[in-house]
């Protein structure tokens, strides 16, 4: 069956509905080797489409990547999009995404971490290596430590989410979080936005794989993903508790 397209500027319109309100985290340098902890992981590492291969516009990115110590949250989005748009044309949405949130947004990149499809493929989104902590511009306050990841669509009311998204988008999780946390639990985290939920400076307590209106106030990842968290975050236990190497 085949969906109706979705053209460019349809895309860069629907994309508002969630980045509206995000801000970008600072940017800078990569840190010292020395400073950085050593990377080991809790699960495989999913197929992930490469910015070469969507055709990232690199001449819009503004500054270099800046870096996170680790990854020990999951902050969970949906992208406002129409749910019926064909995964042959996502190259095509992440493209106008990059635009709109470097010229609308003002910010230096893509503000995802990731971004997955209907179809259960996962796209790198913003620049500086899938492999490392690279800080997102995705939930305004908590950015530092957490990797945000959008799913596209529209997920309020009664849409769900579908499977294969949800599978892909926990193959992520598990891969990227550190291997000690437990992605059923919670983990403290600093504000560092006035405005997101909390104060800036304030200690919250977050689950490990929240929604973003966890953090932030809005619907975002919508009502029927949100719902579907729990489920969500078993799924990510199971697959770290099968280790890295099944």
């Amino acid at each position: 069956m085949r969906f109706p397209r979705v053209a460019p500027a349809a895309a860069v319109l629907l994309v508002a509905v969630l980045t509206m309100g995000d801000t970008p985290s600072a940017t800078g340098p990569r840190p010292d080797a020395a400073q950085e902890r050593r990377v080991t992981w809790a699960a495989p590492r999913p197929a992930i489409v490469p910015r070469t291969a969507w055709r990232a516009d690199e001449e819009l990115v503004r500054e270099p990547s800046g870096y996170n110590r680790a990854v020990r949250a999951v902050v969970v989005h949906h992208t406002g999009h129409g749910n019926n748009y064909e995964c042959a044309d996502v190259p095509e949405i992440l493209r106008a995404m990059q635009r709109d949130h470097v010229r609308r947004m003002g910010w230096d990149d893509l503000g995802y971490n990731f971004v997955v499809d209907r179809c259960g493929t996962v796209y790198e989104g913003r620049a500086g290596g899938v492999d490392r902590a690279v800080r997102g511009a995705h939930s305004k306050g908590f950015n530092t430590e957490s990797v945000g990841v959008a799913v596209i669509g529209t997920f309020g009311g009664s849409t769900d989410v579908p499977r294969r998204a949800m599978e892909a988008l926990a193959a992520v999780a598990a891969w990227k979080l550190v291997p000690h946390i437990d992605p059923r639990g919670k983990v403290r985290l600093v504000s560092t936005h006035n405005e997101s939920r909390f104060r800036k400076g304030t200690v919250v307590a977050l689950p490990v794989i929240s929604g973003h209106r966890d953090s932030f106030p809005t619907d975002c990842p919508g009502d029927s993903f949100a719902a579907r968290l729990p489920e969500l975050r078993r799924a990510v236990a199971d697959l770290r508790a099968r280790g890295p190497d099944r």
